[in-house]
């Protein structure tokens, strides 16, 4: 492995800008690892190699004539498909989309991140449509866990778990309508930031559920991911979900620690349905940073009901014309699930609505006599490629539905999220554990992350994987 591509950003930002290294010589070790690995793990569906060398040159020549190309200088990233970059047809995991005219313009935070000095280097696999929690695709073949390629990235953002834990980038983008930054972050043994709903704008990028939609970073260090979230965030009025929030910097707050935050895990719904696995990674962390208290989550099991009618119905009429004219071109797998949500009555959904304000409000209550709620992210480490069914609690479930279980009522009501990696000895794979806090309150949980990170607790370290 080339020393350079198991750098953090953060480490190859401030070698770049010290003059110690190159941003093209950086972008040329992250391109040559890609073009090795990417045939065995299927992270990318495009390099853009040209385009990344030519913002390597700018950023060197930037700091040739004393200037500063931004905090992210040099720093190669990479984003799920469904986000525009200029010149390639925005794919969205589908066969559909391959018929769009390229995207003549880049997403809004493809350009926040160019602007702060990073180098794009590719558009990520993904599932269809975003919908799905395995990193499968019927169309662009299967993207794999680098730490045991027999088995799942995770879903849907897997070509960004899959690039990030391989090395091929320092930071992927990705987004979550359900959980689709912080499975593949559980899968993949790295640190995956769901922002607030409306924190990010996801201007030029394609949608699945816009009431659910979140973008937001996936990386090998806390440092990098509030790096990155620093350089995207802002108020954008070309996506109306948007936040009129000013930019509120968290890189300076990260070594602030943990001192006089109040900690629980999750209790009821949270505390049943997963592997042994699962709950023995919340205790760690549980213990960790000494949270010795446990808050029921009122109306979870039910609010995750509600998210799923809600994904189905509104995901269906985004697609109703493309399901008309194109069902053939479909996942049937997922053309099934749009099917049944055009299906689902309007009383339902009217239903599902009413149950998120309520649950919203309850959950919001939790926040006055705590600060951070520890949550299992997935029920169980990676399953292996293909496999349809695993046993939880005694029952044989089918894994696509249920790896979401414990993601799905958190994104249901846009909380930030920042998604640990916990590894036992032994194990090839890791878990991830939800750290959860109140509305716009990122910075708590990247303390957290930060304070875990910095004593060891966790890490993400790059895959062992053998270049060929």
């Amino acid at each position: 492995m080339n020393p350079l591509t198991d750098m953090t950003g953060a480490e190859i930002a401030a070698a770049v800008k010290a003059g110690k290294l190159t941003a093209s010589g950086v972008t040329e070790a992250a391109l040559a690892r890609t073009e090795s690995l990417n045939p065995l793990l299927n992270a990318f569906t495009a390099i853009t190699s040209e385009r990344a060398l030519a913002k390597a040159d700018a950023v060197d020549a930037e700091i040739a004539a004393g200037r500063d190309p931004g905090p992210l200088a040099g720093v190669p990233f990479a984003v799920k498909n469904l986000f525009d970059i200029k010149g390639l047809s925005t794919l969205a995991g589908s066969k559909i989309n391959r018929d769009l005219p390229a995207a003549g313009d880049d997403a809004a935070l493809v350009k926040r991140m160019e602007a702060a000095g990073a180098v794009l280097t590719g558009a990520l696999n993904m599932g269809e449509y975003a919908y799905d929690f395995t990193g499968q695709n019927a169309h662009d073949g299967d993207s794999r866990n680098p730490h045991d390629p027999d088995h799942m990235s995770g879903g849907s953002s897997g070509g960004s778990g899959t690039a990030t834990a391989a090395g091929m980038a320092s930071i992927t983008l990705g987004s979550d309508t359900n959980g689709s930054i912080r499975v593949p972050s559980s899968f993949c043994g790295l640190f995956g930031l769901k922002p607030t709903y409306g924190r990010l704008t996801r201007a030029g990028t394609f949608p699945f559920v816009s009431s659910l939609d979140h973008l937001g970073p996936i990386a090998r260090s806390t440092a990098d991911l509030a790096l990155s979230y620093d350089a995207m965030q802002g108020p954008d009025s070309d996506d109306p979900a948007c936040a009129s929030r000013s930019v509120e910097p968290i890189m300076a707050e990260l070594a602030k620690g943990i001192g006089g935050l109040r900690f629980a895990k999750a209790g009821g719904f949270f505390e049943r349905g997963a592997m042994p696995e699962a709950f023995e990674a919340v205790d760690r962390i549980a213990k960790a940073v000494g949270a010795d208290a446990t808050r029921d989550v009122p109306h979870a099991e039910a609010a995750r009901g509600a998210a799923y009618l809600i994904t189905m119905a509104e995901g269906a009429s985004l697609h109703l014309d493309r399901l008309k004219t194109r069902h053939a071109d479909y996942d049937p797998d997922v053309r099934d699930r749009l099917i049944a949500g055009a299906m689902i009555p309007g009383a339902w959904v009217a239903k599902a609505q009413k149950l998120r304000r309520a649950y919203h409000d309850a959950v919001l209550n939790l926040f006055e006599t705590v600060d951070v709620i520890l949550a299992p992210a997935t029920p169980c480490r990676a399953p292996r490629i293909g496999q349809k069914t695993m046993v939880l609690d005694g029952v044989e479930m089918a894994v696509r539905p249920n790896i979401g279980i414990f993601t799905q009522p958190i994104s249901f009501i846009g909380l930030p999220v920042v998604s640990v990696p916990v590894w036992t000895e032994g194990k090839a794979l890791p878990i991830g554990v939800q750290l959860i806090a109140a509305p716009w309150r990122e910075d708590i949980v990247l303390r957290v992350a930060h304070h875990l990170e910095t004593a060891g607790v966790v890490s993400a370290p790059v895959a062992n994987v053998q270049e060929t």
